[in-house]
C-alpha cells in the first residue's frame, strides 16, 4: 500500500479520488487550501489519514523548511489534482495556481523523491479537430482561454521534471454514470443551466461538433488506477475520456425533449452577433455561456488506447440516456427547476 499525498483533495475530483485510493487501502494525505471540507462524490465525508492546509501557488506551500521535508519524506506518490478550472481569470491568475502550482508541487516530490500524478485535460491539444492522440506533442498556441493554455504549460513542466511522473488528462468531467450524481454545480453546469432555463437561447455552434462528456466515477477509478501502477504508466499521457463525442445538435435535442426546458437555438459562429441578443440573454451570454462557446464549435476525437490497454477501463456508454440521467439528477438536487415550478411561475 502507498502513502499518497493529494493536491486540490477538497476539489470535485479530488475528494472523490481520496476516498477511492482509502477503500482500496492505502493512506492518504489530504492537502486543502480554504476549503477543508473533503468529500466523495456522493456527498459522504472523506476520513484522510491528515489533513494538511496550504497553498499550491506559494513557495513550498507556504510551510516552512522542516515542514517541507517531513512531509516531502513522508510519501510515496504526489497526485497533483489542485487547480483553477475557470475560464474567466486573467493570466496571472493561471499562470499562479496551474503553472506556478505545478512548479510547487514537483519541487515537494523532487524533494521526497515521489512518483508524480500529475492532473490535466484532454483540451490541452487547443481548437485542433479530429483524432487527438495520447501521445500527440502538445501546442504551443491555439487554446481557447487561458485555462488550456495554463493546463498544457503545467504538462510541459511535469514532461521536464526528470521525476518518475504520469499525466492524466480528463474530458468535460459531469455526473456519475449511473445516476447522473454530481456533488457540486459548477463550470459547465452554470452554462447549461442558464441554457435549459431559457436564458441563453442562442449559441455558436459549427456543423458537425461533439462534445465529450465523461462521468466522474471513470475519471477518479482512472486516476486511482493509474496511481496503482505508476511502474507500468511512467511517462505517459493518458486520456480519461468518453471516447464517444455526442454531436452538439443531439446533445441540446436532449434539453428540448424536456417540455418545460429550452432547446438553443445553433447558429453558425459567422452569423452570430452577441451585440444583436436581447440585453439580459448578451449580458448572460458574455458573463458565462459564452466562455464554453468554443465547446459547441469543436470535434476532437480523443484516442484513449493507451489508457484502456493500462488499466482495462471502457468510459460507460454517455449517449441521450447518459444526458437524461445527468438532467434528472439536476431535477432532483434543485439544481434546474422542475416542470411543476416553471408552470407557477410562468
Amino acid at each position: 500500500m502507498l502513502n499518497i499525498l493529494v493536491t486540490g483533495a477538497a476539489g470535485l475530483v479530488g475528494g472523490e479520488v481520496c476516498a477511492r485510493l482509502i477503500e482500496a487501502g492505502h493512506t492518504v494525505t489530504a492537502l486543502v487550501h480554504r476549503n477543508h471540507d473533503i468529500r466523495a462524490n456522493d456527498g459522504s465525508p472523506v476520513a484522510a489519514a491528515k489533513t494538511i492546509s496550504g497553498d499550491v501557488s506559494q513557495e513550498r506551500f507556504g510551510w516552512g523548511v522542516a515542514d517541507f521535508t517531513e512531509i516531502a519524506a513522508a510519501h510515496d506518490l504526489l497526485i497533483h489534482c489542485a487547480a483553477t478550472v475557470r475560464f474567466d481569470l486573467e493570466e496571472d491568475e493561471y499562470q499562479s495556481v496551474n503553472v506556478d502550482g505545478t512548479t510547487n508541487a514537483l519541487a515537494l516530490a523532487k524533494a521526497g523523491t515521489m512518483d508524480f500524478l500529475h492532473i490535466s485535460t484532454a483540451y490541452v491539444c487547443g481548437t485542433r479537430d479530429g483524432e487527438i492522440s495520447e501521445s500527440d506533442s502538445l501546442p504551443n498556441a491555439g487554446f481557447a482561454n487561458g485555462y488550456e493554455a495554463s493546463k498544457a504549460a503545467g504538462e510541459k513542466l511535469v514532461q521536464a521534471s526528470g521525476l518518475r511522473f504520469a499525466i492524466a488528462r480528463p474530458s468535460i468531467v459531469v455526473g456519475a454514470s449511473d445516476d447522473g450524481t454530481i456533488r457540486q454545480f459548477d463550470t459547465t453546469y452554470t452554462a447549461f443551466k442558464l441554457i435549459a432555463e431559457g436564458r441563453v437561447r442562442h449559441m455558436p455552434s459549427r456543423a458537425g461538433s461533439t462534445l465529450d462528456f465523461v462521468p466522474i466515477d471513470h475519471v477518479a477509478s482512472g486516476i486511482v488506477s493509474i496511481a496503482q501502477d505508476m511502474e507500468s504508466a511512467a511517462g505517459g499521457t493518458y486520456h480519461l475520456v468518453s471516447g464517444q463525442p455526442l454531436p452538439v445538435e443531439r446533445f441540446t435535442a436532449v434539453i428540448g425533449a424536456y417540455p418545460h426546458f429550452h432547446e438553443p437555438e445553433l447558429v453558425p459562429p459567422e452569423k452570430f452577433d452577441p451585440a444583436q441578443l436581447p440585453a439580459l440573454e448578451r449580458r448572460l451570454f458574455r458573463r458565462v455561456a459564452g466562455l464554453y462557446a468554443s465547446y459547441f464549435q469543436r470535434n476532437p476525437h480523443f484516442d484513449d488506447a493507451k489508457f484502456r490497454a493500462l488499466t482495462g477501463y471502457s468510459c460507460p456508454e454517455t449517449d441521450e440516456a447518459f444526458v437524461r440521467r445527468l438532467i434528472d439528477y439536476c431535477i432532483e438536487a434543485k439544481f434546474l427547476a422542475a416542470p411543476e415550478l416553471i408552470e407557477q411561475t410562468s
